[in-house]
């Protein structure tokens, strides 16, 4: 450790390093335009990405890993029947597993993962976190499939009732993010978002 982190005498480590944490982070919130509930957030590196939302909690939203080519679902699609849906390739797994392997190493797990019953979100759940729950809210809507309004009313529920410090994932759609947030993700983009759903911080999982 050196001599600038260094833990003072009397004080815990854990308290020491919570301080120091707060210390990195703040005055790189400070200085990035469009962070705290803006639409164009400038975007962060995973880890920098990672310390606001241990600092902050809250949801961070993913928007599914990369897929195979196409937009929306193929004729016939069916929620549970993998075979019928645009799924991750195989770039998006990998993707995937190594934000999983990732942050096994930052040593940090988050208080619940939630995912669209879309296969392309629950693979990109399954591979990064391991276990992780259906929610229906975060459901794509994307060319008049589900309810915007009720599944958009849901997650603004769900975040005003999350208790201070909470940290949840939920793994959902482009249009999911962007009809809670007016910002537009890119595919494995994660959104800090806080219990008003306003946009913290964004940046690339995969970097």
């Amino acid at each position: 450790m050196t001599p600038s982190t260094r833990v003072p005498a009397g004080v815990p480590r854990r308290t020491a390093l919570a301080r120091l944490g707060a210390t990195l982070v703040a005055p790189w919130l400070a200085s990035t335009p469009g962070l705290a509930g803006t639409k164009s957030a400038q975007p962060a590196t995973r880890a920098q990405l990672l310390a606001v939302w241990r600092q902050s909690g809250g949801v961070l939203l993913i928007r599914h890993a990369a897929t195979e080519s196409g937009i929306g679902d193929p004729p016939g699609f069916v929620i549970g029947q993998c075979r019928t849906q645009r799924n991750l390739s195989e770039a998006g797994r990998q993707a995937s597993r190594a934000l999983g392997a990732w942050l096994q190493v930052q040593n940090f797990k988050p208080d619940a993962v939630r995912s669209s019953q879309w296969c392309r979100c629950q693979d990109t759940a399954r591979l990064a976190f391991g276990a992780f729950e259906d929610w229906t809210a975060l459901n794509s809507t994307f060319a008049g499939q589900g309810d915007p309004a009720a599944q958009q009313q849901a997650l603004r529920e769900r975040l005003q009732a999350l208790p201070a410090g909470r940290t949840e994932v939920w793994v959902t759609h482009q249009v999911i993010m962007t009809g809670l947030t007016g910002a537009y993700p890119g595919l494995g983009e994660g959104f800090v978002v806080d219990r008003q759903g306003r946009l913290v911080a964004r940046g690339d999982l995969a970097a």
